[in-house]
């Protein structure tokens, strides 16, 4: 039971590092959270849904799930975020609350208030070792995770995008001085974060074989939790955080139940807080390394 009950939670902890990766990815670089990802994030399971319903195999409902995700992105950050680059930070972070409002509105009014489901024969193999047993859904998030994550690492690490994206976030007006080019390079920044959080909204509404404009909310939510455990604006304490924060909600709901699910995660971000108030890898308060 034990051990199930952590596969379960290592499966939503997958989901929930992809969404703060998300998250984290516009913040290290730009300073700004961005509040729609829990729409894009929501919307990216609407159009993977639809790739599923048109028969169409599980990596293109991913990757149309991506890419609706990333162009939606895209209008945020020319219309939400542009205009403001220069305002206070609180002034792009509205903007995009107010894209968040809009996107679940145009969401409602296209697919309905109530959830769109998919047929129970949809990914419904399961896979037994021992006590342990998990569906093929289950394996597919963690595999993607897994695969999403690798290719972020490389092209954050390991390509000349990735080296200027960096120098971004240590210092834009240096970065731009060198010959960086900054205009560009925020707009990959969200459309980046926008593909994340849309390959979530697939996995996750695939896993549940259902979705609703609303879904967004409540896991975005907990997918702040996990930047600012992981420490805010540092996409890597996602890795960490996500699975800890997945694993403390599913074993909370198996042997505490459901009502105290909330407290004891969002207890837990404040008591790492109290203690390591940078996060679990997010350096000292004084240090102005790069953030990505």
């Amino acid at each position: 039971m034990l051990l199930q009950q952590l596969v379960n939670g290592l499966t939503l902890g997958a989901v929930y590092t992809l969404i703060a990766l998300s998250f984290s990815l516009v913040m290290g670089i730009l300073g700004v959270l961005n509040l729609a990802i829990a729409e894009l994030f929501m919307l990216g399971g609407y159009f993977g849904f639809a790739a599923i319903l048109a028969k169409l195999p599980l990596p293109v409902a991913l990757l149309a799930g991506m890419a609706g995700a990333a162009l939606v992105a895209a209008v945020i950050e020319r219309v939400g975020y542009q205009p403001f680059r220069d305002a206070p930070v609180v002034t792009p972070m509205l903007s995009t609350l107010g894209f968040s409002i809009i996107l679940q509105n145009v969401a409602t009014n296209i697919w309905g208030s109530d959830p769109l489901q998919l047929p129970d024969e949809v990914f419904g193999a399961r896979f037994t070792l021992g006590p342990v047993s998990a569906s093929a859904m289950q394996l597919t998030i963690v595999g993607a995770t897994v695969v999403l994550v690798a290719l972020l690492a490389f092209v954050v690490q390991r390509t000349a995008l990735g080296r200027a994206l960096r120098a971004v976030a240590e210092n834009r007006d240096v970065a731009r001085l060198l010959g960086v080019s900054a205009g560009p390079l925020t707009l990959l920044a969200f459309m980046l974060s926008g593909a994340l959080a849309g390959a979530a909204g697939v996995l996750i509404g695939l896993h549940y074989a259902a979705i609703t404009p609303y879904i967004g909310v409540e896991i975005g939510l907990k997918a702040i939790a996990v930047m600012v455990v992981g420490g805010t604006g540092r996409i890597w304490g996602a890795l960490i955080a996500g699975p800890l924060i997945g694993v403390a909600e599913v074993m909370t709901t198996a042997y505490g139940g459901s009502q105290i699910r909330d407290f004891v995660v969002y207890g837990l971000m404040i008591v790492i807080l109290l203690l390591r108030p940078q996060g679990l890898l997010g350096g000292a308060r004084t240090e102005q390394g790069p953030r990505v």
